[in-house]
């Protein structure tokens, strides 16, 4: 028996794919973990609000420093991050 594309383990059980969010997807006779649905938007509305924090945290930095670009980079990253969260609203519309 040959060796297992990169990404696929075997095991006694059956050949078991394992992606890379933790989800186990396999054979009929290998172990499985259900599908979460919003396994992604939850991950993309955590990373989009920890963006948006760090720009709070620079704009008060560039406030604090009368650092004027590390103000205007603060408000950038808060701005991106909120355009990225209303993307996610209207995707949750969508999946609703």
């Amino acid at each position: 028996m040959g060796r297992a594309p990169p990404g696929v383990r075997s095991t006694r059980t059956g050949v078991v794919s394992h992606d890379p969010r933790g989800r186990l997807e396999s054979g009929p006779s290998g172990p499985h973990r259900p599908h979460r649905r919003n396994d992604m938007g939850l991950d993309d509305k955590i990373d989009n609000k920890a963006e948006e924090l760090k720009g709070k945290a620079k704009e008060a930095t560039g406030k604090a420093t009368d650092d004027e670009r590390l103000e205007a980079e603060g408000k950038g990253d808060q701005a991106g991050a909120n355009l990225k969260q209303a993307g996610e609203k209207v995707k949750d519309v969508f999946k609703g």
